[in-house]
This record gives structure tokens, sequence and C-alpha cells, in this order.
């Protein structure tokens, strides 16, 4: 941790018991050095009791000490090994509200475009639960046909660098258990700024899907030339008068 719990506590304390400025008070405790001057005059966290650093191992007398004779010092904060990894997030990546309804979008463009990502990487990446990320793999969620695949760093549900990373282990990871990638997986195995910077796929339509190499040879053509002409001949009506005059 780089600022000391109950920051606004400890700042009290030490306004009250120290002759350090208000600018290395508040660069150690996180605040403004407005809102220390106010602590100072009264008008801020009046009914806030103080919170000895020195006394909780957060700061040493020594650190004090070389604060108060040199006002240009930055205070330190004390090294303790049990706060290693206490800032380090734990549990599912939360997400506003505002941007849950676009998580769907977001996990059908990681299967879609890294398949290499497990689903704990993709749960982790976009704060989602991997039954959400099976059905969407299945093509099973409720909304599959109306969903679009879209860049989940575009749509600000994690950041570039957490999406390369993972990307990278992912690819490490296979490479490491001896797995090939095809060369389709391989060329999708690229970093999102990259994948944006392509051109979009040609999409060709299901009802004509597998014709595109469908060609008439030359007799087929022969056969299926058809005179405009003679789609406009008509039987000569004079011809059929004469007839019925002879039968009667």
């Amino acid at each position: 941790m780089d600022k000391p719990i109950m920051a606004k506590a400890t700042a009290v304390w030490l306004v009250d018991n120290t002759t350090l400025s208000f600018k290395q008070i508040a660069d150690f405790c996180g605040l403004h050095e407005l809102e220390v001057q106010g602590i100072a005059d009264g008008d801020v966290a009046s009914g806030v009791k103080g919170f000895d650093p020195v006394a909780n191992n957060q700061l040493t007398q020594d650190e004090i000490e070389k604060a108060e004779a040199d006002p240009l010092h930055s205070l330190k904060l004390k090294f303790n090994p049990a706060a290693l990894g206490e800032e380090k997030r734990r549990g599912p990546r939360y997400t506003p509200l505002s941007k849950r309804q676009d998580r769907p979008n977001a996990i059908l463009w990681l299967v879609k475009f890294h398949p290499e990502l497990t689903d704990a990487q993709i749960a982790k990446l976009v704060g989602t639960t991997k039954p959400t990320i099976q059905s969407i793999r299945e093509r099973t969620h409720w909304n599959i046909q109306q969903m679009e695949p879209i860049d989940p760093v575009a749509l600000g549900l994690c950041k570039q660098s957490e999406l390369d990373a993972a990307v990278q282990k992912a690819a490490a990871k296979r490479a490491a258990a001896g797995e090939v990638m095809s060369d389709d997986e391989r060329r999708k195995l690229v970093s999102t700024e990259q994948s944006l910077a392509m051109e979009a796929e040609p999409k060709m339509p299901t009802a004509i899907e597998g014709l595109e190499t469908f060609t008439l040879s030359g007799d087929d053509k022969k056969e299926r030339e058809v005179d405009a002409d003679s789609l406009f001949n008509l039987p000569d009506d004079t011809d059929e008068d004469e007839d019925d005059d002879d039968k009667r």
C-alpha cells in the first residue's frame, strides 16, 4: 500500500503532534493541502480522533524527524510485508450498471477473435460468469440472435494491457502444453489495436453460401442460350382463321 490506513485520522494526528508542513502531510495521506489546513483550523474532521501512524507500524519516528528537518522531504510509508497484495483486486471485476448490457457482446468478441482464452480469463476480463460464457460459446444464449461482437476495450470493460497480457499468457500456456494452433487461430492472435485496424471480413448471404465457385460448362451455356425474339413469336391468328373457314 502507498497510503496509510485511516488517512484522515492519521493526518489529524500528524497535525497535532508534528511540525510537518501541510503539503508533506497531504502528500503522505493522499489529501488536498487545503484539506489539511482545514484540519489544522478545526474546520475539517473536528470529530475525528487522531490515529498514531508510529504506534500502528506505518511510519517511523526517524522518518518524521527527517521530514521535520527538511520541508522538501516526502514521508515514506514503512514497509510492511503483511500488507503486500492487499490492494490487489479479489473476486470478479465490478461492472457499472450502464455497461452490463454490453458484456454479452464483449464475450462474443473474445470467443470469436481469441478462442485461446479460457472461460476463467474471459470472466476476469469483463466481470461475468462461466455459465454465461458457455452459453455464448454454444450459441444457446437467449439473446444470441441480437448480439454482435464488440471489443471489450472499446466498451471500457477492460484495459488494453490486461487483454494483451491475457492473450499472451494463453498463447504461452498452449505452446507449453504442445498444442499447435491452426493458421486461422494464429492470425487471430493479435493485439486489439491491430485487430481494430483490420478490414471487416466480407459477409456472404447464407442463401447462396457454397455457390460462389459454381460455373456453367460450355455445353450448358449453349443449351441455355435463348433467342430473345423467340420469346415474343406468337402464333399467326390468320392461319387459324383460314382453317376454321375450311371446316365450315
